[in-house]
């Protein structure tokens, strides 16, 4: 389940336009209050990058299993980023990549159960490490 498709499809808008409409703190509300009522079983969810941000998701999202932190350094992440504006990245006002990493990058460490670097694996790849080191 990709999260962030269920806020849009709740929403009807896409995620640049709901940053847009809402600002950067109102979409974290967004974010934070789908996430946390999500309700799935035996479920792989990926999440946006941002639901860190919300302590009631990743309660909810703990209580449904474990969290896998895909660590990326910020160098590949920038390279697999092409468009950030329709990308849906929520950012503060003159924040770039460089910040929302330095940021976030100790959230996603403390709340994760599983970090698995994917600097050099391919998506086969980081399934099987996921997968070897999950179950």
């Amino acid at each position: 389940v990709d999260s962030d498709l269920v806020i849009q499809e709740k929403y009807g808008k896409l995620l640049h336009e709901l940053i847009e409409e809402q600002g950067v703190e109102g979409f974290w509300k967004i974010e934070n209050e789908v996430n946390a009522s999500l309700e799935l079983q035996r479920s792989v969810i990926a999440t946006g990058g941002s639901v860190v941000l919300g302590e009631a998701a990743m309660t909810r999202l703990k209580s449904l299993g474990k969290i896998v932190y895909l660590q990326l350094p910020l160098a590949q992440i920038e390279h697999r980023v092409s468009n950030i504006k329709t990308r849906g990245i929520a950012m503060g006002p003159g924040e770039g990549l460089a910040d929302v990493y330095v940021h976030r990058a100790p959230l996603y460490e403390r709340y994760a159960d599983v970090t698995v670097s994917a600097q050099d694996f391919s998506l086969e790849e980081t399934v099987d490490e996921i997968t070897r080191t999950v179950i």
